[in-house]
């Protein structure tokens, strides 16, 4: 099942990627929220009966409108918490010239840096040094606090692609990474959340980056350090991760920042293409943002 949250005449609607298509909640007749999020916090997608009455709704559904036709959002709009980690591909540690962490590199976006799967990554004045990260996210899908890596997968509603998109002047110049990773439309996430049962295994998923074309990043989920299961198991040790948070896993090599024999940084007017296995892929073209 894919989740997809979309503008279609003027309103915001949530609904269901059917092939090309896509049914909306609306119209299944199953009487679900209104709101992705409520739908998603109730924790009802991690019952497969209930997916299975939602994915029978959608196949004899008579309505549904073709993507092309709708304005795709970020499938979520106010996560509890977007938790990103750094150094989580050795290759990528490897580059920067540093060392493999010894636990997990955990840092945080703010809900505002969310930006649709389509639309714009504002440039804002504040850096001179704008890059990009693709990257696997997953979507947490019930309340979990102490669990196991045995346990771990199975509170997990879904993945998405998240961009996680980075000022390095400010990120390495502050001494730490909040303010060079939670610029408005620094985080990219999307096209929707394809929920857990149809991806066979979150570690072996091809994660390519380009930007106009020029493939910068080529690689594999497998790559990761540490795999989903050890990251939500770490994180809930000390946290409670709740349904709709959302868990950024980190970047393989092939940043601009290090790309040699020297930088290849972001400017105006590129564009950037992340895909992650099949679960879609993200298009952002980047904007000098608007000065107040």
């Amino acid at each position: 099942m894919k989740i997809a949250r979309y503008e279609r005449d003027g309103k915001t609607e949530y609904g269901f990627v059917r092939g090309r298509r896509v049914v909306s909640s609306a119209d299944t007749e199953l009487g679900l929220p209104a709101d992705v999020q409520e739908l998603v916090s109730s924790e009802l997608l991690m019952k497969a009966s209930f997916r299975r009455q939602v994915e029978r709704a959608i196949k004899v559904s008579p309505r549904s409108v073709a993507i092309g036709e709708v304005r795709l959002l970020t499938p979520l709009p106010r996560p509890g918490k977007i938790i990103c980690l750094g150094k989580n591909y050795l290759e990528h540690v490897e580059e920067s010239g540093g060392r493999p962490p010894k636990g997990l590199v955990i840092f945080m976006k703010p809900a505002t840096a969310l930006a649709g799967p389509f639309d714009d990554i504002l440039y804002p004045p504040v850096t001179t040094q704008l890059d990009y990260e693709g990257e696997l996210a997953v979507v947490i899908g019930k309340k979990c606090k102490s669990v196991s890596p045995r346990d771990a997968l199975g509170c997990v509603l879904g993945y998405t692609i998240m961009n996680d998109v980075s000022a390095r002047d400010l990120q390495f110049g502050d001494g730490q990474w909040t303010r060079g990773k939670s610029c408005d439309t620094f985080a990219p996430v999307g096209p929707w959340i394809t929920t857990a049962d149809e991806v066979r295994d979150p570690h072996e998923l091809a994660i390519k980056t380009w930007v106009n074309g020029e493939l910068r990043q080529n690689s594999s989920t497998r790559k990761m350090i540490k795999k989903v299961d050890e990251i939500i198991s770490v994180l809930s040790a000390g946290m409670t991760l709740e349904a709709g948070d959302v868990v950024a896993t980190g970047t393989p090599s092939g940043v601009g920042f290090y790309w040699k024999p020297k930088p290849k940084l972001l400017k105006d007017g590129d564009r950037v293409v992340v895909k992650v296995g099949k679960l879609g892929r993200l298009e952002n073209r980047v904007r000098l943002a608007q000065s107040p």
